[in-house]
């Protein structure tokens, strides 16, 4: 069976309209109560701060805790965090509600397992096999419980900061964070600041609907122009669910996953702590994989998603591996993408090497690339449209051996990802609008 209402990312829609609504979340909890909690087992819920979050809470704990789970309620923590207390708290099963970098008016709810990581394929299909049915309410004597618990951010704090290098804090460091209004909004500082950081927060006042409205990874031109105007070393900015980063150097410049990734593999290469190869995807720049060619460090690509990259990772060995959007997974720390950590991970190479963020990217040059979002009406698979497929094959002749070009259907908004990489910026952009041009006309 192939999954209906289970995206790359969870489940996501728009708030009020199907599948994000109150009736579906409890159907929702139920179902996946049935398939993953045993009787009297445990469920974490966290979220980020998006207004619908209070109802899909309620309507979740509803429906879980009507099926027989105690549900322990933690509030607003970033989806690594989840992650990690589901697995720290014992918890049979933990929930995120979250759209993760969507505007405030969409909102998602997706899993975790009990080792805090995402569900397979097949355990999504047997969720989606209950849903059908209404949600089951046991007697009195059987149902669950909910407790709030007012502690996770502090030992989700705690954990985060064990990842540094014991001999390693920020003092010094002048650090810019850009929490994205959203989940990391209050964990973020407080961790930099625990570690003798100086701290200067932007889009850390969440009002509900301003999540990712200007601010975070999505939008990092305010954090771009704050750094150098207050002499700040470095900016981070995660996305509304604190699992993805990119950051900024001292000079204003944005400092995207693929420049991360080159950063901590050519770190961790000198210290002994990389294994195995280097894991981006398709979309990652061609820059990145030439650079660590020549240092000697394998590099592979996955699929777009971080269940992807995890799954090479997994595959090849391998313990680090990321998305050019910043959604950075390091399995010797973490089970899933964790904004945060990976932030540490760059901000302690810089206090060891003395080098500002600028000189250790400097090794890795850009390749020009341009992304055109087109967006659909209906379902479409490039590869089964002759017209887009006829169009892409001229497009490659036009690059010849000097560029890529992918094309995909997004897993979370209804677009066609159109990415043309190149040695010459106005060849790419011209073939990427040429392209785009007729991807829309196939998806009208």
């Amino acid at each position: 069976m192939s999954k209906n209402i289970f995206g790359t990312d969870g489940i996501r829609g728009t708030v009020g309209e199907d599948p994000m609504t109150a009736d579906f979340a409890i159907r929702l909890a139920s179902a996946a109560a049935q398939v993953l909690v045993p009787a009297g087992g445990t469920v974490l819920i966290g979220k980020d701060t998006r207004l619908s979050g209070y109802m899909f809470e309620s309507a979740l704990e509803a429906g879980f805790t009507a099926a027989g789970a105690d549900v322990l309620l933690i509030g607003p923590l970033p989806t690594p965090g989840i992650a990690y207390l589901t697995q720290e708290l014992n918890a049979d099963l933990g929930v995120v509600i979250s759209a993760s970098h969507n505007p405030y008016y969409d909102n998602g709810i997706k899993f975790f397992d009990g080792s805090g990581s995402k569900l397979s394929d097949g355990v999504e299909v047997a969720i989606e096999s209950h849903l059908e049915k209404s949600a089951i309410t046991l007697d009195s004597t059987s149902i669950g419980k909910a407790t709030r618990i007012d502690s996770a951010p502090a030992s989700y704090q705690d954990f985060c900061a064990s990842t540094l290098p014991g001999d390693v804090n920020l003092d010094g460091l002048k650090i810019v964070f850009d929490g994205a209004n959203g989940a990391g909004y209050k964990v973020g500082p407080r961790i930099l600041a625990n570690l003798d950081a100086e701290v200067i927060p932007i889009g850390c006042s969440p009002n509900g609907r301003n999540i990712n409205d200007g601010c975070g990874s999505t939008s990092p031109g305010l954090l771009q122009s704050t750094v150098p105007a207050i002499g700040a070393d470095v900016g981070v900015a995660l996305d509304g669910d604190g699992d993805r980063v990119v950051l900024v150097d001292e000079l204003g410049q944005l400092v995207d996953g693929d420049q991360i990734l080159y950063v901590l593999a050519t770190a961790w290469r000198q210290d002994g702590r990389l294994r195995g190869p280097v894991v981006g995807t398709v979309m990652s720049n061609l820059g990145l994989e030439r650079a660590l060619q020549e240092q000697d460090i394998d590099f592979r690509r996955a699929s777009v998603g971080d269940r992807y990259v995890l799954e090479t990772l997994k595959e090849s060995g391998g313990v680090i591996g990321g998305e050019t959007s910043g959604h950075m997974i390091m399995l010797d720390q973490t089970t899933t993408g964790d904004g945060l950590i990976c932030a540490l991970q760059v901000l302690a190479i810089m206090k060891q090497s003395g080098k500002p963020l600028s000189e250790l990217i400097a090794g890795m040059p850009k390749y020009p690339q341009t992304m055109l979002n087109v967006r659909t009406d209906k379902r479409l698979n490039p590869g089964d449209s002759p017209q887009i497929c006829d169009a892409v094959t001229a497009a490659e002749g036009e690059l010849k051996d000097t560029g890529r070009i992918v094309l995909r259907a997004s897993g979370t908004e209804p677009v066609i990802r159109v990415m043309v990489e190149g040695q010459d910026e106005k060849q790419v952009v011209s073939v990427a609008e040429k392209l785009a041009a007729v991807v829309a006309e196939a998806a009208s």
